[in-house]
């Protein structure tokens, strides 16, 4: 059974979903999506915890004013509404794992373990594309400079569900047309304010205890694999599962992987704090 919450951060009303009871698991959804993205790991992940999924601000069914707000400060208004402030897992995919991994160095008491799926990081170096996706990536660009919202998010969905180098169209029917609709929302939304959350994270994994995991396809962008990869081999307790024949966002066209990557992932994080001893890497 499925609840629905509205929760107040700042001028920002947070649209949440919570399913099962248990220990906290608090999913952060991608840049180009909403909480929706997670649905078959929300299910999958409520037999035994309390799966918690929320629309930040710019998405889905979140509403805000504009104002200037910090990405982090909205997850633990989260975390104390939903969690009772309880030490929670995160899961966090591409933009959502930058958030992640922000709260993991700004609040760590309050994280218990990471699953960062082809995530991003808070000072990362620009990329350099190789020429294919670099044409790619200008074409987006020209898109949005000529506000053909429906090129956009056309073009997105070849770069992040396809993937940027895999034939167009590899991934159809329901992953597509829910990445159309996720994607219309953000692109449509209005101007939300500026995220204050600004203080490079990257030079400052190795300073991340949390276990955790780190999942990419290998048809994601070359740069994505290539970061995360070396946010799994940076932060202390880290660990990396590639995804074959996976893009940019796994749990819509592989959300059974994922699911059971996710499960099997915090019932190894449940026995190490019931005092059994941690796997190696």
């Amino acid at each position: 059974m499925s609840s629905n919450h509205q929760i107040a951060s700042g001028r920002a009303t947070l649209a949440a979903e919570v399913v099962g009871s248990g220990d906290p698991v608090v999913f952060l959804h991608a840049g180009i999506g909403d909480r929706r993205m997670w649905r078959a790991q929300l299910d999958g992940v409520a037999a035994n915890n309390t799966a918690i999924a929320y629309d930040r601000r710019g998405f889905g069914e979140t509403r805000a004013e504009k104002e200037d707000f910090s990405a982090v400060a909205d997850l633990m208004a989260v975390i104390d509404a939903m969690a009772g402030g309880k030490p929670t897992i995160l899961v966090g995919c591409s933009d959502g794992g930058r958030i992640a991994l922000d709260a993991a160095l700004r609040h760590p008491s309050f994280v218990r373990a990471l699953v960062l799926i082809s995530p991003s990081a808070t000072g990362t170096p620009e990329p350099v594309y190789p020429p294919d996706i670099k044409r790619l990536m200008a074409q987006i660009k020209d898109a949005q400079k000529a506000g053909d919202l429906d090129q956009v998010i056309a073009l997105k969905a070849r770069l992040f569900l396809d993937g940027p180098l895999a034939p167009e169209g590899r991934v159809m029917g329901q992953p597509r047309r829910l990445f159309h609709d996720m994607n219309a929302i953000a692109q449509r939304s209005p101007p939300t304010g500026a995220n204050l959350d600004v203080a490079p994270a990257f030079d400052r994994l190795g300073e991340i205890s949390a276990p955790s995991l780190v999942i990419c396809g290998d048809l994601d962008l070359p740069n994505i694999q290539e970061r995360s990869r070396y946010i799994a081999t940076t932060v202390l307790h880290g660990s990396y599962h590639e995804l074959t024949g996976a893009a940019h966002l796994p749990s819509l066209e592989r959300p059974a992987d994922v699911t059971g990557l996710l499960a099997e992932f915090i019932h190894r994080c449940s026995g190490r704090r019931s005092g059994q001893s941690e796997p190696g890497r």
